[in-house]
């Protein structure tokens, strides 16, 4: 099967959604199928590399940090991949590349699938000035796009509600993300892990809490820096990424007097990243604006107990009690904190769960689900167009 993946953002851009796509195109393609992606490059230029297109770009960065749109009409890529002549489109953004997917999907006879990874009501800081009226540009939106595919994919039950919430009709499956297990497996690196450990200034005998992931608003960092306290020196709270909100944060360290306390390790190579989960002792989240939130999974992958925020889309992943706990005060918080950092044999059973429940995640049972869902597609096409 020919499957071409369509986005605004992939690699080198490290983010949820470019995570999902990459162990995507590893599923399928060693599961035998070919897969080409039609991306956006980070200059004014395009070209096609490695089974990829990059069309030229110019940075959107007003709207949304970090972020591309199209500079050119793509006319001749578009007709190099009509003639390649993808089996079905799965799209994974819906903006510069969707209108692309659309009119590839059209002319290959192909169905179009589309991916929602981003609940957009969580972002109205970035497009407007009323909570209200982006909620309701964020429904609108969604709903009309959603509306020109073929089968919606929603990483989450909490995301599926929610687009049938917005008065989306079409078919709608809930089909998690996958990653890479064996990249986050726990490994004897014990000394290389203590060389980190040192060369971020962590003591070696606190206990350490790691956040991976974007430093901006809807991550809600400010609520971790909030309940860290230098009455208890033996801890440390790590933030491994970067993002527009990370002067803003530093800042509100500095205020608490936490240096000591709160470590900015900046982006990392994605290469790198198992490596700052398996210094860790735990896992920890304030966001609610996740639709799957990849990090959790990888987390759990990591043998790391997982303390977040409650959040509808950690229902069947997080588990109260068994591979970490969900959160919904700040009392909570603690409690569930001090637990974890005083009750070693509590910890390493749930470390030890936590490599269970994150099997189901794995990039080989997300790469066969879909595959399903497009097979299916692909026959009742033929059938309708017989």
């Amino acid at each position: 099967m020919r499957i071409l993946l369509t986005t605004d953002a992939f690699t080198p851009t490290t983010n949820g959604v470019v995570t999902s796509i990459v162990n995507l195109r590893q599923g399928l393609t060693q599961a035998g199928h070919e897969v080409r992606i039609l991306t956006l490059a980070h200059a004014h230029t395009s070209h096609y590399q490695d089974g990829v297109w990059y069309l030229g770009s110019l940075s959107s960065d007003r709207l949304y940090p970090g972020t591309r749109i199209r500079g050119t009409f793509a006319k001749k890529i578009v007709r190099e991949i009509i003639r390649w002549s993808p089996d079905v489109v799965h799209s994974q953004c819906e903006f510069s590349t969707f209108s692309l997917a659309k009119r590839i999907a059209y002319a290959s006879v192909a169905p179009l699938v589309h991916t929602y990874h981003t609940l957009y009501e969580d972002y109205t800081d970035y497009f407007s000035p009323s909570e209200r009226l982006g909620h309701i540009m964020a429904q609108r939106f969604s709903k009309r796009i959603l509306s020109k595919v073929d089968y919606v994919i929603a990483p989450t039950a909490k995301t599926k509600r929610l687009l049938r919430s917005y008065g989306v009709d079409g078919p709608i499956d809930v089909v998690p993300s996958g990653i890479d297990l064996a990249r986050f497996s726990p490994s004897n690196k014990d000394k290389e892990i203590e060389t980190l450990r040192a060369s971020l200034g962590i003591p070696k005998d606190n206990f350490v809490l790691v956040y991976v992931g974007r430093l901006a608003v809807e991550k809600r960092i400010e609520e971790l820096i909030a309940n860290f306290s230098p009455e208890k020196p033996n801890r440390t709270l790590l933030l491994v990424g970067d993002g527009p909100q990370r002067q803003t944060l530093e800042q509100m360290v500095a205020a608490r007097g936490l240096q000591k306390h709160v470590i900015f390790a900046g982006m990392q190579k994605q290469a790198d990243i198992p490596a700052y989960y398996h210094l860790g002792n735990v896992f920890c989240s304030a966001s609610t604006s996740e639709a799957q939130g990849l990090t959790y999974i990888e987390a759990l992958a990591s043998g790391l107990p997982v303390l977040c925020r409650a959040d509808d889309c950690l229902t069947e992943v997080v588990r109260d009690g068994e591979n970490g706990w969900q959160y919904r005060t700040n009392e909570e918080f603690h409690h569930y904190l001090d637990l974890l950092s005083n009750d070693e044999p509590l910890r390493l059973r749930l470390s030890e769960q936590a490599l269970r429940t994150s099997k189901p995640f794995d990039t080989q049972t997300f790469a066969a689900s879909l595959l399903f869902i497009y097979e299916k597609l692909i026959k009742q096409s033929k059938i309708h167009t017989a």
